[in-house]
């Protein structure tokens, strides 16, 4: 019976990692990890961090921010506006970012 539950255990990682690692490469394709890291804060904060602060409540807006930019919540500097990102593509990144609790 353990070794059963190991098996679906590891089968669930399995196919959850691609999911994540997609959205990590979407975040590479978009310029946003110059600024941001899953863990430390950089010129921006950490995602984890933002995971923390956030909820799913929170995602409309949290994509609205990474599309137009933001300013005052984490500090002086303003994250500039990224028109690179498509509201499909904010949307997946703000998801990814909150699964990092």
């Amino acid at each position: 019976m353990k070794a059963i539950h190991l098996c679906l255990l590891a089968a669930a990682c399995v196919m959850s990692a691609p999911v994540v690692q997609a959205d990590e490469a979407l975040a590479k394709s978009k310029n946003c990890l110059s600024c941001h890291a899953v863990d430390k804060k950089v010129v921006g904060p950490a995602y984890k961090d933002i995971a923390k602060k956030y909820t799913a409540k929170d995602e409309a807006m949290l994509a609205e921010k990474v599309i137009k930019g933001g300013k005052g919540v984490w500090g002086p500097v303003p994250m500039p506006p990224n028109s690179a990102v498509s509201p499909a593509d904010a949307e997946k990144l703000v998801k990814w970012i909150l699964s990092l609790k």
